[in-house]
């Protein structure tokens, strides 16, 4: 039901609902029931209703408790002063079944516009380095079954990334991977790595800057900042994931 909500369709009314779920409104009113008491929902104008006070409480959680948040939002700063140009660094991550933006930082001087790397967003499977080398971490199984799933659209364009294991293979060896355009036309987005497997981790960090600028000097110097952000980043979470165990056994 809260999957109905989106920047186009902020406020709905029970019969609205029940409506687009194909479901009896006395059962979708009994939901909305619940959901209001727990502040998912709360009553807007007109015996309409829109998403609550929850979603920022939980919100604020998520990025207390997020891992790769709490290790990696100071580094996102760093890269882009150390990048020293226009640009937007992001941390992504493979949440279930999609890869989502879950922080990012954008430089001062940025002026180009990019679609859909803010928090919060997910970000296509099949498109952008930024999931690609997600995907890329994957076990072939697992990163097919993905791509064919509703997230992968089912759509002849994930079908054929399912089949190119050499292309995950390429960049699992090569620790990093550049898209030129994929996403939004005028930009590029290079991105590395953050693998932990052991806390159930499959992320990337992106940097995500206009072509008309790019150079192979300046790519090369991005890459190199980003593959060891990458790397200092995953060693960060597994001391941290090492010193959590070593926490609850000594509590034990």
């Amino acid at each position: 039901m809260l999957a109905l909500y989106s920047e186009t369709a902020d406020v709905w009314s029970v019969q609205d609902m029940a409506i687009a779920l194909d479901m009896p409104a006395s059962t979708v009113y009994r939901i909305v029931r619940d959901l209001v008491k727990a502040s998912f929902l709360e009553p807007a104008t007109g015996a309409r209703y829109r998403l609550g006070s929850a979603f920022p409480r939980y919100d604020r959680l998520a990025r207390n408790t997020d891992p790769v948040v709490r290790a990696g939002s100071s580094l996102l700063h760093e890269i882009v002063l150390q990048a020293r140009v226009p640009c937007v660094a992001l941390l992504s991550r493979l949440c279930n079944d999609m890869v989502m933006c879950i922080d990012h930082e954008a430089a001062k001087n940025v002026e180009f516009k990019w679609s859909l790397f803010e928090r919060g967003r997910p970000i296509p499977l099949t498109r952008g380095s930024t999931s690609k080398v997600i995907l890329a971490q994957l076990p072939a199984q697992q990163r097919k079954k993905l791509l064919a799933s509703g997230s992968g659209n089912g759509s002849a364009e994930a079908a054929q990334l399912s089949q190119k294991g050499d292309l995950f293979t390429f960049i699992r060896k090569q620790g990093y991977h550049i898209s030129y355009g994929e996403i939004d036309p005028a930009l590029i987005a290079i991105a590395a790595p953050i693998s932990v497997p052991e806390m159930g981790l499959a992320a990337s960090i992106s940097l995500i800057l206009e072509d008309k600028i790019n150079n192979e000097d300046l790519e090369r110097r991005l890459v190199l900042l980003l593959v060891s952000s990458a790397s200092l980043l995953t060693e960060q979470l597994r001391r941290s994931e090492v010193t959590e165990i070593i926490g609850q056994s000594a509590a034990g």
